[in-house]
C-alpha cells in the first residue's frame, strides 16, 4: 500500500494522494469473458450504427433541420459517450490492467459523467421540440429555429462541462491514506469518496447535485412537457389526428425509456433490497452502454424521415456510380 501512497507536498504530511487506483469490478464472475466479448459487439456496432445516423444526418440536406440538429447531438453524445467507456473497460478487465494511474482515473470519470449529462439533456431538448410542435403547431417553425437550438445545445454543453469540472475537481480535497481499491467496473464518483480519510460531505453534496441535475430534474422536464402533450391532445377532436400526432413521440418515448427506467429501476433495487455486488455491476453497465446502441436503431427504424433520406442517399450513390459496361 505504501508504493502507491504518496503524501501531497503542497499539504501536511497527513493529507495523502494515491499514485494510482485499483478498479475490483467484475470480479469472481463465472464466464465473464462472454459479456466482455458481448460488449465489444455492443462498441462496434453503437460506432457504426451512431457514426451512420451523424453522416446522415450531415449529408443529407433535408435533415438540416432543428430537430435533426439535436438527433445529431445526441448521436455524438452517444458515440463520445460510449468511446470513453467501453474501450477502457475492456482494456481493463479484459487483459487485467486493473491499475489506474490517479489523474487518468480522474480524466474517466470526467468524460463518463459529461457525456452522460450531455445525453440526458438533450433528451430534454428533445421534449422541448415536441412540446412546440403539438402544442403550438402554427408558430413551431418561428419558434424552433437553428439559432435557438444551437443555443440551447451548447448551452447544456457549457453546463454540464461546468459542473462535472467541478465534481470531479474537488476529488482532489480528499485524503486516501487506507484503501485504494474502487469497487466499480470504471472510476465512479461514489466508490471512490468512500474511500476517504477526510470529510467527504461535499463531494456527496455535489454527487446528489449531479444525480438530480443529470437524471431526475431532466425526468421532471420530460415529465411536465408530456402533460403538457396530453392535456393539447386532448382537445384534438379526431382520434385519427390524434393518433398521428402521438407517433411522432414514439421514438423520443422510447430514448427516455431505455436511458432512464433502467437507471432509476436499479437505483431503487439498490435502496429497497439487497442486489449482490456483480449483479449491480453487470447492471449498470448495460445502463450505461446498451442505450447509445439502440437510440439509432430506434431513429432509423421508427422516423420516416430517416428512411427517405437513407433511400435518397442510396439513389444518389447509384447515380453517380453507374456500371461500367465492357
Amino acid at each position: 500500500l505504501a508504493s502507491v501512497l504518496s503524501a501531497s507536498p503542497a499539504s501536511n504530511s497527513t493529507f495523502v494522494r494515491p499514485a494510482i487506483f485499483y478498479l475490483s469490478g467484475f470480479s469472481n464472475i463465472p464466464h465473464v469473458k462472454y459479456f466482455y466479448v458481448f460488449l465489444c459487439f455492443v462498441y462496434i456496432m453503437t460506432v457504426l450504427g451512431n457514426g451512420f445516423l451523424l453522416s446522415l444526418i450531415w449529408l443529407v440536406k433535408t435533415l438540416h433541420t432543428p430537430k435533426y440538429m439535436i438527433v445529431f447531438n445526441m448521436a455524438l453524445a452517444d458515440l463520445c459517450g460510449s468511446t470513453t467507456l467501453i474501450p477502457k473497460l475492456l482494456d481493463t478487465f479484459l487483459f487485467d490492467r486493473r491499475y489506474i494511474v490517479y489523474e487518468a482515473c480522474l480524466s474517466y470519470m470526467f468524460f463518463v459523467f459529461f457525456f452522460g449529462g450531455v445525453q440526458s439533456w438533450t433528451l430534454v431538448t428533445m421534449a422541448y421540440d415536441r412540446l412546440i410542435a403539438i402544442c403550438f403547431p402554427l408558430r413551431y417553425h418561428s419558434i424552433v429555429t437553428k439559432t435557438s437550438i444551437t443555443s440551447m445545445l451548447l448551452f447544456i454543453w457549457l453546463v454540464m462541462l461546468s459542473l462535472t469540472t467541478l465534481v470531479v475537481g474537488l476529488v482532489n480535497r480528499l485524503s486516501f491514506c487506507d484503501s485504494v481499491v474502487v469497487k466499480s467496473f470504471f472510476c465512479d464518483h461514489g466508490p471512490i469518496y468512500r474511500l476517504a480519510c477526510n470529510d467527504p460531505s461535499l463531494n456527496i453534496i455535489m454527487a446528489n447535485v449531479v444525480v438530480s441535475i443529470g437524471v431526475f430534474i431532466p425526468l421532471i422536464f420530460i415529465a411536465c412537457t408530456y402533460v403538457c402533450i396530453s392535456i393539447a391532445l386532448s382537445k384534438i377532436a379526431s382520434g385519427e389526428e390524434r393518433l398521428k400526432a402521438l407517433k411522432t413521440c414514439t421514438s423520443h418515448l422510447i430514448l427516455v425509456a431505455i436511458l432512464f427506467l433502467p437507471f432509476v429501476g436499479t437505483n431503487i433495487a439498490v435502496w429497497t433490497s439487497y442486489i449482490h455486488p456483480n449483479a449491480r455491476i453487470i447492471n449498470s453497465t448495460l445502463t450505461h452502454t446498451i442505450p447509445a446502441l439502440i437510440n439509432p436503431i430506434v431513429y432509423a427504424l421508427k422516423t420516416e424521415e430517416v428512411m427517405s433520406a437513407v433511400k435518397k442517399l442510396w439513389k444518389i450513390n447509384n447515380i453517380s456510380s453507374p456500371v461500367t459496361k465492357w
